[in-house]
């Protein structure tokens, strides 16, 4: 049997605004993977320490605050301290377009903006993301 993929879904910050990663953490899961949510008002350094005690093998932020910048840098941060730099991060919500490449070259795999499918994130966790 495969292994399959485990996946950290994680909200960030002071939003308090998570139907979205509810969402996505539901059809995940409903597409076979194994899916932690952690709730609202994660610090980084506590969806580190989650993707490192379930062994993800990604994990994917839900933003809407604004704050995308500081908060995808500081988890990536985090997991290179934490020798986990091998775990897929995506994310998505409110993160204007100018703003993508520059997550991107900072080690951000995906961003998914609003109108994103439930299809489309599947798919491309399917494709991007390697169970261990």
């Amino acid at each position: 049997m495969a292994e399959r993929i485990r996946i950290v879904i994680a909200k960030p910050g002071l939003d308090g605004h998570d139907r979205g990663a509810k969402v996505i953490a539901r059809a995940l899961r409903d597409a076979g993977m194994e899916v932690v949510y952690t709730g609202l008002h994660q610090t980084p350094e506590q969806i580190v320490q989650t993707v490192v005690q379930e062994d993800a093998d990604a994990v994917g932020l839900s933003i809407l605050s604004g704050a995308h910048m500081t908060l995808f840098k500081r988890v990536v941060e985090l997991l290179a301290e934490a020798g986990a730099d091998d775990v897929v991060l995506f994310g998505g919500g409110i993160v204007p377009e100018a703003d993508v490449p520059e997550l991107e070259g900072m080690g951000v795999a995906k961003i998914f903006t609003p109108g994103a499918t439930m299809d489309e994130i599947v798919e491309w966790v399917r494709t991007n993301v390697t169970p261990e």
